[in-house]
């Protein structure tokens, strides 16, 4: 495989030298389960850049692990002929993906000590890959590399040059031209070349989920072929295929886009004959949260669904909190968030005061117990409907804060905004949007099943047809005989802190 980049005086194409961590003036090599992988420069100037990954597959150590088709030892009673007769040696299959992740290691992670500001610069790049297996052919392949925004040229290998009427074999040239980060497109042939080559040479462990979901973050969860790729990635092992779409799905609730609820919340009429711009819906929300938990006494607060941290970065703000939770579904979020909230360079004393950590409102979690408040802002509506009682359970049933707010977008008043199409949610990823009585009758039921009293408060305008745009909720947990009360009880919770400090950081 090669990957090309071309560059100008100031921005040298050897530049990609730094960030695979190769320098163009060696030859390398390296040692693989496999065989040995070699690293070369064909060429390099500062016009033009390309680095060769070449792996040298060893026959008998790829015998003595498995027969290189997915089989593992043993395989198919027809697998012995297999051991020795295949196209491992010849073709970037899986194989070579192990060896990319293995010798740009780094470059994989998106890490470059000596020049981090290199990480972040889209490259024209241009990857080749003289004979690339394809169960599905090249029209998979374009399926697969178009929608990340790689212009796709892959040409069908005849099984026989000399006799065209055999037809084409199962391989493919493939030509990869775009401007993307170099991270991003390892990122892509570390997941891709085992999914067109669907077989892997070594067994398919349940971590097998979670380097997908490393490799990818930021554009598996929207892949139009996602599921073709998870349940090839993994070998077709349903339990561990199940398992990874879940959580895509999960990362795609959690992930998708604000700037649509952003738009609509921040509107403001251009035309408006008026020096005062009215005040970002987004800003009304947090305020009348901040309101509510001050009135309710909370010191130790859950922000579930936090986001990029808005929230979070607001209640950091107001030393009466002196315990503050952002959980997120998305380790991108929480990284944005660890981002705005400079964890990294915060003070001890502050850093105390906040934590981030990853975790699914679909399951419980013994790590929210205890606290003196939760709140779920803009969070249900991104819920699908037979999904809500598991969170309903999660929170209200589990985790039992004395306080729970809940915010969600009033669907009457949708009519107010001029830039919302009518019949359109306010966002996309919006499974619902309750009407004022809807929101009602959920969390009355819920407040019901699980002791709970709720009374509910406008946020924003209140329009006398519609109603304002956010509903507020404000769940108080009702005291029960022989019950005692959450406590600040650090000995409690000190277990449960550490462990979250390390999700902090991980973030």
């Amino acid at each position: 495989m090669t990957i090309s980049t071309t560059g100008t005086p100031e921005r040298p194409a050897t530049d990609l030298g730094f960030l695979l961590h190769k320098h163009p003036d060696r030859s390398q090599a390296f040692s693989t389960s496999h065989g040995a992988a070699h690293v070369l420069y064909p060429e390099a100037s500062a016009e033009r850049c390309t680095a060769a990954l070449l792996l040298e597959v060893d026959p008998v150590a790829l015998v003595r692990r498995g027969n290189g088709n997915g089989k593992g030892r043993g395989g198919a009673p027809d697998s012995a002929l297999a051991q020795y007769v295949n196209d491992r040696p010849y073709a970037a299959s899986s194989l070579l993906a192990v060896a990319l992740s293995t010798v740009f290691k780094s470059a994989l992670r998106g890490v470059c000590a000596a020049r981090p500001e290199l990480v972040e610069r889209p490259l024209p790049l241009r990857i080749e890959v003289p004979v690339l297996p394809a169960r599905g052919g090249a029209e998979l392949v374009g399926k697969l590399f178009a929608p990340l925004g790689w212009t796709v040229t892959a040409e069908a290998i005849a099984l026989d040059e000399q006799f065209p009427a055999w037809g084409d074999s199962r391989y493919v040239r493939l030509v990869l031209e775009g401007e993307l980060t170099l991270a991003q497109a390892l990122r892509h042939l570390y997941v891709l070349l085992p999914v067109l080559d669907d077989a892997k040479h070594y067994w398919v462990a349940p971590d097998e989920v979670d380097k997908l979901l490393r490799a990818g973050d930021g554009w598996l969860a929207e892949h139009p072929e996602r599921q073709l790729i998870t349940s090839r990635y993994l070998a077709h092992r349903w339990s561990l295929t199940r398992q990874a779409r879940e959580r895509l799905e999960l990362v795609r609730l959690a992930e998708a886009d604000d700037t649509e609820i952003e738009a609509i919340d921040n509107a403001v009429d251009e035309d408006a004959d008026t020096e005062d711009k009215p005040v970002p819906l987004a800003v009304l929300r947090r305020e009348a949260i901040l309101d509510a938990l001050q009135g309710s006494g909370a010191s130790r607060v859950l922000d579930l669904g936090c986001g990029q941290g808005q929230l979070v970065q607001a209640l950091l703000k107001d030393v009466r909190f002196t315990e503050i939770v952002g959980v997120d579904v998305s380790m991108r979020a929480l990284t944005v968030a660890a981002r705005r909230l400079k964890l990294e360079r915060m003070g001890e004393r502050q850093a105390d005061r906040v934590q981030l950590f990853q975790g699914s409102l679909a399951y419980t979690d013994k790590r929210l117990k205890g606290y003196d408040a939760a709140v779920l802002s803009e969070v249900i509506e991104h819920v699908d409907l037979e999904r809500l009682p598991a969170l309903e359970y999660a929170v209200f049933g589990s985790a039992r804060p004395r306080t729970v707010l809940v915010t969600t977008p009033n669907v009457e008043y949708n009519v107010r905004w001029e830039t919302l199409p009518a019949g359109h949610t306010r966002h996309s990823d919006h499974r619902f949007e309750w009407t004022r009585q809807e929101f009602r009758d959920w969390a009355g039921a819920v407040a019901g099943r699980h002791g709970y009293g709720v009374e509910f408060r406008p946020v924003g305008l209140d329009d006398p047809e519609v109603g304002p745009p956010t509903q507020l909720a404000v769940f108080t947990l009702a005291e029960q005989p022989n019950e005692t009360p959450h406590t600040n009880d650090s000995a409690k919770n000190d277990t449960a802190k550490n462990e979250t400090k390390k999700g902090v950081r991980a973030a």
